[in-house]
Protein backbone atom coordinates (compact mmCIF):
# COMPACT_ATOMS: atom_id res chain seq x y z
CA UNK A 1 0.00 0.00 0.00
CA UNK A 2 1.39 3.29 -0.68
CA UNK A 3 1.02 6.09 1.88
CA UNK A 4 0.61 10.17 1.68
CA UNK A 5 4.27 11.55 1.99
CA UNK A 6 5.34 12.29 5.75
CA UNK A 7 2.76 9.43 6.97
CA UNK A 8 5.08 8.24 9.40
CA UNK A 9 5.93 11.54 10.83
CA UNK A 10 2.12 12.92 10.71
CA UNK A 11 1.05 9.37 12.69
CA UNK A 12 4.44 9.44 15.36
CA UNK A 13 3.21 13.07 16.19
CA UNK A 14 -0.27 12.62 16.36
CA UNK A 15 -0.25 9.36 18.85
CA UNK A 16 2.63 11.55 20.54
CA UNK A 17 -0.01 13.95 21.55
CA UNK A 18 1.47 16.87 19.55
CA UNK A 19 -0.77 19.34 17.28
CA UNK A 20 0.26 19.61 14.00
CA UNK A 21 -0.07 23.41 13.25
CA UNK A 22 -1.14 24.72 10.08
CA UNK A 23 2.26 26.03 8.69
CA UNK A 24 3.95 22.83 9.02
CA UNK A 25 3.84 20.60 5.89
CA UNK A 26 2.61 17.71 7.64
CA UNK A 27 -0.62 19.93 7.82
CA UNK A 28 -0.79 20.28 4.17
CA UNK A 29 0.01 16.10 3.58
CA UNK A 30 -3.22 16.05 6.23
CA UNK A 31 -5.18 17.96 4.46
CA UNK A 32 -4.62 17.24 1.05
CA UNK A 33 -5.63 13.30 2.45
CA UNK A 34 -8.01 14.24 4.68
CA UNK A 35 -10.57 11.28 4.13
CA UNK A 36 -8.13 9.24 4.20
CA UNK A 37 -6.62 9.86 7.32
CA UNK A 38 -9.79 10.63 9.38
CA UNK A 39 -10.45 6.38 8.55
CA UNK A 40 -6.29 5.59 9.19
CA UNK A 41 -6.85 6.43 12.72
CA UNK A 42 -10.24 5.66 13.11
CA UNK A 43 -9.94 1.99 11.82
CA UNK A 44 -5.98 1.90 13.21
CA UNK A 45 -6.41 3.01 16.74
CA UNK A 46 -10.43 4.31 16.92
CA UNK A 47 -9.14 7.68 17.52
CA UNK A 48 -11.22 10.67 15.74
CA UNK A 49 -8.94 12.98 13.56
CA UNK A 50 -10.09 16.59 14.66
CA UNK A 51 -8.93 18.88 11.72
CA UNK A 52 -9.64 22.59 11.94
CA UNK A 53 -8.11 25.52 9.56
CA UNK A 54 -5.62 26.27 12.52
CA UNK A 55 -4.54 22.52 13.20
CA UNK A 56 -5.09 18.97 13.57
CA UNK A 57 -5.27 16.40 16.71
CA UNK A 58 -6.37 12.94 17.73
CA UNK A 59 -9.10 12.60 20.16
CA UNK A 60 -10.44 9.59 22.20
CA UNK A 61 -12.42 8.64 24.61
CA UNK A 62 -10.31 6.14 26.03
CA UNK A 63 -7.55 7.86 27.88
CA UNK A 64 -6.18 8.87 31.60
CA UNK A 65 -4.62 11.71 30.26
CA UNK A 66 -2.86 13.67 33.54
CA UNK A 67 -1.36 16.27 31.05
CA UNK A 68 -4.54 17.16 29.71
CA UNK A 69 -5.64 18.11 33.00
CA UNK A 70 -2.63 19.69 34.00
CA UNK A 71 -2.64 21.89 30.87
CA UNK A 72 -6.53 22.81 31.31
CA UNK A 73 -6.03 23.81 35.04
CA UNK A 74 -2.86 26.02 34.28
CA UNK A 75 -4.79 27.73 31.59
CA UNK A 76 -7.88 28.24 33.67
CA UNK A 77 -5.65 29.75 36.59
CA UNK A 78 -3.57 31.73 33.40
CA UNK A 79 -7.22 33.23 32.44
CA UNK A 80 -8.61 33.66 35.71
CA UNK A 81 -5.58 35.60 36.73
CA UNK A 82 -5.50 37.32 33.61
CA UNK A 83 -9.03 38.39 33.69
CA UNK A 84 -8.94 39.54 37.76
CA UNK A 85 -6.15 42.57 36.06
CA UNK A 86 -8.92 43.65 33.80
CA UNK A 87 -7.59 42.15 30.72
CA UNK A 88 -9.10 40.62 27.32
CA UNK A 89 -7.81 37.18 28.54
CA UNK A 90 -8.97 35.74 24.98
CA UNK A 91 -7.09 38.33 23.28
CA UNK A 92 -3.62 38.24 25.14
CA UNK A 93 -4.05 34.46 25.16
CA UNK A 94 -4.06 34.91 21.02
CA UNK A 95 -1.98 37.78 20.74
CA UNK A 96 0.57 38.44 23.04
CA UNK A 97 4.11 37.19 23.84
CA UNK A 98 4.41 35.61 27.55
CA UNK A 99 7.93 35.52 29.64
CA UNK A 100 8.59 33.31 32.35
CA UNK A 101 8.57 36.28 35.34
CA UNK A 102 5.23 37.12 34.51
CA UNK A 103 3.50 33.10 34.13
CA UNK A 104 5.64 33.54 37.76
CA UNK A 105 4.28 36.54 39.20
CA UNK A 106 1.02 35.54 38.17
CA UNK A 107 0.95 31.94 39.40
CA UNK A 108 3.09 33.00 42.60
CA UNK A 109 0.48 35.31 43.74
CA UNK A 110 -2.77 33.59 42.55
CA UNK A 111 -6.01 33.47 44.67
CA UNK A 112 -5.54 29.57 43.76
CA UNK A 113 -2.33 28.74 45.27
CA UNK A 114 -3.60 25.72 46.84
CA UNK A 115 -4.25 23.98 43.72
CA UNK A 116 -0.83 25.18 42.46
CA UNK A 117 1.21 24.09 45.23
CA UNK A 118 -0.72 20.63 44.87
CA UNK A 119 -0.07 20.66 41.18
CA UNK A 120 3.47 18.51 40.24
CA UNK A 121 3.72 20.36 37.18
CA UNK A 122 2.84 23.83 38.55
CA UNK A 123 4.09 23.81 41.91
CA UNK A 124 6.98 25.86 41.83
CA UNK A 125 9.30 28.07 38.59
CA UNK A 126 11.01 25.65 37.72
CA UNK A 127 8.45 22.54 37.71
CA UNK A 128 6.13 25.49 35.41
CA UNK A 129 9.31 26.12 33.06
CA UNK A 130 10.22 22.61 32.31
CA UNK A 131 5.96 22.40 31.85
CA UNK A 132 5.30 24.60 29.47
CA UNK A 133 8.66 24.48 27.41
CA UNK A 134 9.02 20.74 27.40
CA UNK A 135 5.40 19.33 27.86
CA UNK A 136 3.55 22.15 26.18
CA UNK A 137 6.34 23.34 23.58
CA UNK A 138 6.51 19.31 22.46
CA UNK A 139 3.04 18.96 21.87
CA UNK A 140 2.96 22.80 19.94
CA UNK A 141 0.81 24.31 22.30
CA UNK A 142 3.56 27.04 22.83
CA UNK A 143 5.95 28.11 20.56
CA UNK A 144 9.75 29.24 22.31
CA UNK A 145 10.53 32.53 21.72
CA UNK A 146 13.78 32.45 23.81
CA UNK A 147 14.48 30.76 27.01
CA UNK A 148 13.11 32.72 28.97
CA UNK A 149 9.50 33.70 26.22
CA UNK A 150 6.44 31.86 24.18
CA UNK A 151 3.24 32.59 22.94
CA UNK A 152 0.58 30.20 22.45
CA UNK A 153 -0.04 28.51 19.00
CA UNK A 154 -3.51 28.18 17.69
CA UNK A 155 -3.68 25.10 20.15
CA UNK A 156 -4.76 26.58 23.11
CA UNK A 157 -8.66 27.06 21.75
CA UNK A 158 -9.17 23.36 22.66
CA UNK A 159 -8.38 24.19 26.03
CA UNK A 160 -10.51 26.73 26.36
CA UNK A 161 -13.30 25.68 24.61
CA UNK A 162 -13.04 22.30 26.99
CA UNK A 163 -13.53 25.10 29.67
CA UNK A 164 -16.18 26.80 28.00
CA UNK A 165 -17.97 23.13 27.26
CA UNK A 166 -17.72 22.30 31.14
CA UNK A 167 -18.75 25.93 32.62
CA UNK A 168 -21.81 25.26 30.34
CA UNK A 169 -22.53 21.58 31.47
CA UNK A 170 -22.26 22.81 34.83
CA UNK A 171 -24.86 25.59 34.48
CA UNK A 172 -26.99 23.57 32.87
CA UNK A 173 -26.97 20.87 35.31
CA UNK A 174 -27.43 23.65 38.07
CA UNK A 175 -30.54 24.40 36.41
Amino acid sequence: MDYPEMHRQIVEDLLDGKFILSRERQFDQIKENEEFYIGFFMASFNHELELTNEFARLVSEDTDENLSRDISIFFAILCYELDKQGKNFLDVLQYSEFSMEEINYLFDNSSWIDLIQSNKQLRDSDTRKRFIFSSMGKRSIIDKVSDERFYFTPAYKVFIDFAKELAQHTLNGQQ
